[in-house]
Order: C-alpha cells, then structure tokens, then sequence
C-alpha cells in the first residue's frame, strides 16, 4: 500500500488577497490600497489606516474624491449604520488630503 499522497501537488496553496469594494466610486481593490473607516463602539467614526480598528468599517479609495462621491450619496451613514455629522466628514478629507501627499 502508498503512503497517501496519490495525486496531491507538493506546492503549496497560494494565499487569498482580500478584496473590498470602496464606497465611494465601487470598484473593488485589494484591501490593502484602500483606507477603512470605522464606527467603533463607542460610535466615534474614525480614518482606519492601519485596517486593526475594532468596529464595523467601510472601505474608500486613498482620495479624497471618493470621500466626496459617498459623501453625496450617503453610503458611509448606510455602510456604518449611523449618522455622520458634516465635521467628521471635513476631517476624514482633511486626513485623506494629508495621506494623499
């Protein structure tokens, strides 16, 4: 009898990149070259650059005209499940503008 490896490849399997759609203009990327916005528990919403944030997130292009297109059309507040005041819209752009350089 065989030891059992019968048709099995000896390379190992390749590692899944995970994908997120971005809010903004919906393409999808790899979740790495997006920025995440997250509602933590508390319900501050915060810029997730590093992407380990506890709290329920939605993702954005590294732009600010992808923050303008959810903005206008409210999918941050749907994706997040609550309401976004206009400050913490201004400081989301004022972040991105920053990281954009």
């Amino acid at each position: 009898m065989g030891t059992g490896t019968k048709g099995k490849s000896k390379t190992p399997p390749k590692k899944k990149i995970p994908e997120r759609k971005c809010t903004g203009c919906g393409e999808k990327r790899i979740k790495f070259d997006l920025y995440r916005i997250v509602r933590s528990p508390d319900g501050t919403v915060s810029l997730d650059t590093t992407g380990k944030k506890s709290g329920r997130g939605a993702y954005i292009c590294k732009n600010v005209s992808c923050l303008k297109k959810a903005r206008k059309a409210q999918r941050l507040e749907r994706n997040l499940e609550c309401e976004i005041p206009d400050s913490v819209y201004d400081t989301l752009e004022e972040e991105l503008a920053e990281h954009e350089q």
